[in-house]
């Protein structure tokens, strides 16, 4: 069998009553469009906007299944538990599925960019390979080490130009400043992927195996970082 499981990845159930509208006035995408075969990135966020947790949205029947880091999956559980208030929906580590990646084409595509490659849900395997190099090399960012909490506004995680946020849904924690910033068209610094040598006063994860590290720069200031075609026009 290939070694396709993401061994740093975990998946929280969300189950109960009306699970997709309690998720509807928190996270930045429109949950009402998940499907079985359309999972959507998104993110919580601060009431100012800015990045704490970014995931990826599965269907599963009433359920919903968060696709988050391994390493924050309990400090999102204990985030989510406080907004559930007395909302009759369980919110619980699920360990009888991983999260799955293939860098071939296949049914289900990283909702944030085809090239990512192929991305499902599957009993647990063998540990995939290559996938940090693959995500990188594109320019995708993602997790608490790149993208930061509290610290980077979820349009200067590329959100709008990956697909993790919907400009026509209702409120959700963080949507104004959101907004505002996608009216005014004022996204002044962005998340980027350098080659480097070593970590500088902009890195925000460094990866000395790859000679690549994460940056947060300004949209004037992209020497030597990656520009890929999807972010090519964002900047400029």
């Amino acid at each position: 069998m290939p070694a396709t499981t993401l061994i740093d990845r975990a998946l929280l159930r969300l189950s109960g009553e009306d699970v997709r509208g309690f998720l509807q006035g928190l996270v930045t995408n429109d949950t009402a469009r998940i499907a079985p075969e359309r999972p959507l990135w998104a993110g919580l966020l601060t009431a100012q906007g800015k990045a704490l947790f970014d995931f990826i949205l599965w269907a599963d029947g009433d359920d919903v299944l968060i696709d988050c880091e391994a390493a924050q999956a309990d400090a999102l559980r204990k985030r989510l538990l406080v907004y559930r208030l007395r909302r009759p929906i369980a919110i619980d580590r699920d360990v009888s599925l991983a999260v799955h990646w293939s860098r071939e084409a296949g049914t289900i595509a990283d909702p944030r960019l085809p090239e990512l490659g192929q991305r499902w849900l599957a009993l647990p395997g063998e540990a995939a390979e290559g996938w940090l190099r693959h995500r990188l090399s594109l320019g995708v960012t993602e997790g608490v080490a790149e993208l930061g909490q509290d610290k980077t506004l979820w349009l200067e995680c590329n959100a709008a130009e990956l697909g993790g946020v919907s400009f026509t849904k209702g409120c959700y924690v963080g949507q104004e400043n959101t907004a505002r910033m996608n009216y005014r068209q004022k996204v002044n610094r962005r998340l980027v992927v350098v080659p480097a040598g070593e970590p500088g006063p902009r890195t925000r994860a460094f990866y000395p195996e790859l000679q690549l590290a994460v940056e947060h720069r300004r949209i004037d200031d992209m020497e030597g970082a990656f520009r890929p075609a999807w972010l090519e026009a964002a900047l400029g």
